[in-house]
């Protein structure tokens, strides 16, 4: 059974470092579902945002240790997804007005 789009792509990532890949050399960042693969990924950027995917590479981050008085625990584990889109392609229009 194949995914939806949107359950694959949960949201961007929106950080200074993401921001500069995405101005400088057409790389978008996003969280992603813990199960989707790379040619998940890629499709469904293509499907959302109307554009050429090049190349997805993915990261497990690991979550953090915290700690609230004398009580700790972590925070959730997620995967993230770096989009790179192809030269001829448009950029994607939700990350224009942050740029």
């Amino acid at each position: 059974m194949s995914k939806l789009a949107q359950d694959i792509i949960l949201g961007p990532v929106i950080t200074e470092k993401s921001m500069t890949a995405a101005r400088d050399s057409k790389k978008f960042t996003f969280k992603v579902a813990e199960d989707a693969n790379k040619i998940e990924i890629a499709s469904a950027v293509e499907q959302l945002f109307k554009v050429k995917v090049s190349k997805v590479n993915t990261i497990n981050v690991r979550g953090q240790q915290r700690r609230y008085g004398r009580f700790e625990g972590y925070t959730a584990s997620w995967k993230k997804a770096i989009v790179t889109l192809t030269p001829d392609s448009k950029n994607i229009e939700f990350f224009e007005g942050m740029m």
